[in-house]
């Protein structure tokens, strides 16, 4: 597919967003009873869920507890059924592995791990569903599945991909555009009330301009996500307190 067919002669992309839009968010806190935390997020067509165990002793050799933080575990996986290819997804998948390096860096960007030394906080994430932007929207589930948890963070952690149709900035790519134009051009991970990038990752080459256009798309993305993700956490902090005053 070339890229102008990306977006219309009207401005508009194939599912109707304009340039800057976001796919529909939903989500819901508290999907799991037995876990400190969980989450459940739809971004579009892509569904995320994530768990959180933790803060707890370290597991296994204790010669890997740090003295003055705690250690974050990540885990990333993919449901078998996530895609219409139905080939198994070995958790030992290399992908994978590279994916959950990268949340456990932007969540230790995020978590105030200092409160917590020499213990563990666990976050597992999973796509069930995959249209585009995964990793993206496992940091969005991940970051309410840590609150629900009720482990204090720096501020919300929100994560946007972005690409280019011609000189156009496309925001929160569908899995169609991620095809189209050879891969999500950048995904951004953001703490967005400091402004403070907590992961910044580029797929593709791109121009100095390009790249801040594209930059600017996708922080665009995490500030709008982080008004929808903080109405969440405010209508789950609502139904506790509720469920507390019964």
């Amino acid at each position: 597919m070339a890229a102008p067919e990306l977006l219309s002669d009207e401005g508009y992309r194939a599912d109707g967003r304009r340039p800057a839009e976001l796919r529909k968010v939903r989500a819901r806190m508290g999907v799991f009873a037995q876990a400190d935390g969980s989450a459940y997020i739809e971004q579009g067509n892509t569904k995320a869920l994530a768990v959180v165990y933790g803060p707890h002793e370290m597991r296994g050799s204790r010669s890997k507890s740090l003295p003055d933080r705690a250690v974050v575990n990540c885990q990333y996986s993919m449901a078998t059924f996530s895609t219409g290819e139905r080939r198994r997804r070995p958790h030992g998948d290399r992908q994978a592995g590279e994916l959950a390096l990268q949340l456990k860096q932007t969540f230790e960007a995020a978590i105030l791990t200092q409160l917590f030394p020499r213990s563990q906080i666990d976050i597992y994430v999973q796509i069930l569903q995959a249209d585009g932007g995964n990793y993206c929207a496992c940091v969005n589930a991940a970051t309410l599945a840590v609150m629900d948890a009720g482990i204090p963070m720096r501020d919300f952690v929100c994560a946007s991909s972005a690409g280019m149709a011609e000189e156009t900035p496309l925001a929160d790519l569908s899995s169609p555009e991620e095809a189209a134009s050879g891969g999500p051009g950048l995904v951004l991970a953001l703490l967005p009330a400091a402004g403070q990038i907590a992961l910044v990752q580029l797929s593709a080459r791109l121009h100095q301009e390009r790249l801040e256009a594209a930059m600017e798309a996708a922080g665009g993305a995490c500030r709008s996500l982080h008004a929808v993700l903080d109405r969440v956490v405010r209508e789950r902090l609502r139904e506790v307190t509720a469920l507390m005053g019964d």
